[in-house]
């Protein structure tokens, strides 16, 4: 192994602190302590390298590269790390979403420095293809995180753990499969001496030499499927919702927060800029999928009689605008798109986090056992109707700017208004299920059951319950606080975020 370019370590260390802190769990550190104190560096340290990061410049900064294997007859592969400001802020979302799931981890979990390990390990595998400009190294850590995720569900998970896990691992495997097929198909397109998984060297060639129009319709089919089915997008979306209704809150915030948006990144960072003849080819199937996400995915969420069903099936239909925005392909449309993905992530592990804690102090998840919580749980009625309204998109919080932007652009000439049509009525949509949980949940009628000091009638079948709680110490709150926070300050002041990401955008090829 040897030192190819820069001595510049900038970002070894969001890679190095969830492995120090393993290799200390295992050393039998305090797992929950140990675990909390590494995503907390990460977090401060991405919120450094973010304050440092020359916006205004844009483009690729805090590179190394280490060469790895260069073998003759195979493109050499590079420990390649770098980022801009379209990947910047999915480190800090990986890093925020990492330590708010920590935090709200339980402490007494069977099997705990397993636990723990399996979550950093999430983390990791996101960090890494978050700032992987190597192709291999982008697909492997991904793919690393999925391991933990297959583990966490199957180990903790709750209700139907096992068939979850076992669904999710098919298709995410499937999806990874797929997607490998299309990464491998790119790279060898290109003439023997100059095939490469550099992803800046690979951009610059294809740029120079494009591939033919029948080569790139079948690579960006295999690529946006592959994408697909690990994102969720319509029809390849029905192992989402059972997997995050029984996944484990910590690990369903991290996935559903994090890794979800790797192929989202994929399709912005390869997918299109690579491709761009076979996305104009494909655009309009691209279209037509979203649109399912927008009103199949919408209506299946209305349907739903359960907190976890119905969040997972959001999470979903709220891909259709994540997608939207990339399937414009100008400055307004991918810059919200990228706004969008911290947005939603952010709400997101939110929802997650809040629908694990109502689910475990009140002993229920239906919607027809849940009500007048809010009498007994103000705080986790308040930030659950925040979080509520992010996902809606409601003014002054994060999501509503990312939306409106990808709104905009999907009116600009060479795009599809209707589209925009079907995703402003698919807020409706989201309106109404949000609003229905919160009212059947914290402000509906109370059900006839009763606290476990509370006596029921002889012969009334009534089981008692435990006494709903609140999350009541400063502990229990500072991790949603901070989720809620977050997504309060991009929401208010859009433009730190607008001005990180839109001058790397502008820089990407093909770019309205």
């Amino acid at each position: 192994m040897t030192l190819l370019a820069s001595n510049d370590f900038h970002l070894l260390p969001l890679l190095l602190a969830p492995l120090v802190a393993i290799a200390f769990i295992l050393g039998k550190a305090p797992p929950r302590l140990t675990a909390g104190l590494a995503c907390a560096f990460n977090l401060l340290y991405a919120i450094g390298l973010i304050l440092f990061y020359p916006a205004a410049q844009g483009g690729y900064q805090y590179e190394m590269s280490y060469a790895w294997v260069n073998m003759p007859g195979l493109p050499p592969i590079h420990f390649h790390l770098g980022v801009d400001g379209i990947s910047l802020p999915l480190v800090f979302l990986t890093a925020i979403v990492s330590f708010a799931a920590v935090a709200i981890a339980p402490g007494l979990v069977r099997r705990p420095a397993e636990y723990y390990c399996y979550l950093l390990l999430m983390s990791l595998g996101a960090m890494g293809a978050f700032t992987s400009l190597d192709l291999f190294f982008f697909y492997i850590f991904h793919d690393f995180a999925l391991i933990p995720t297959f583990l966490l569900i199957g180990i903790w998970g709750s209700q139907n753990r096992q068939f979850a896990s076992f669904q999710v691992t098919i298709y995410l495997l499937a999806g990874s499969l797929i997607l490998l097929a299309g990464l491998v198909a790119l790279v060898m397109e290109l003439p023997p001496p100059d095939r490469t998984f550099d992803i800046p060297t690979l951009q610059a060639y294809i740029s120079a030499h494009p591939l033919s129009h029948e080569s790139q319709n079948i690579i960006f089919l295999l690529l946006t499927v592959g994408f697909g089915i690990l994102v969720g997008l319509f029809p390849f979306h029905s192992w989402a919702p059972p997997g995050y209704a029984s996944a484990p809150p910590a690990a369903a915030m991290l996935h559903a927060g994090i890794l979800k948006k790797y192929a989202l990144y994929g399709m912005i960072r390869i997918t299109i800029p690579m491709l761009h003849d076979g996305f104009v080819f494909w655009q309009w199937l691209l279209l037509l999928l979203l649109a399912g996400n927008f009103l199949y995915a919408g209506f299946i969420t209305l349907a739903q009689k359960e907190l976890p069903t119905m969040l997972g099936f959001s999470s979903i239909m709220h891909m259709g605008y994540l997608f939207l925005g990339i399937a414009c392909w100008n400055i307004i449309g991918v810059t919200g798109a990228v706004v969008l993905m911290v947005a939603h992530g952010l709400s997101a592990a939110l929802l997650f986090g809040l629908s694990g804690e109502i689910t475990h102090r009140s002993g229920e998840n239906r919607f027809s056992e849940l009500g007048g919580l809010a009498k007994r749980a103000p705080v986790l009625a308040i930030l659950f109707s925040f979080a509520s309204m992010a996902s809606m998109g409601v003014p002054g919080l994060a999501n509503f700017a990312g939306e409106l932007m990808v709104f905009f652009a999907s009116f600009l000439p060479g795009n599809v208004p209707a589209m925009a049509l079907i995703a402003i009525y698919g807020t409706v949509i989201t309106a109404i299920f949000q609003l229905r949980a919160i009212k059947n949940v914290f402000y509906g009628p109370m059900p006839q059951r009763y606290a476990a000091d509370t006596p029921a009638p002889p012969g009334s079948g009534v089981i008692a319950l435990p006494a709903m709680t609140d999350v009541s110490s400063l502990a229990e709150r500072a991790p949603y606080v901070l989720l809620t926070l977050a997504s309060l300050g991009i929401g208010f002041m859009p433009f730190l975020l607008i001005h990180l990401v839109q001058p790397t955008v502008t820089l990407l090829p093909f770019m309205k």
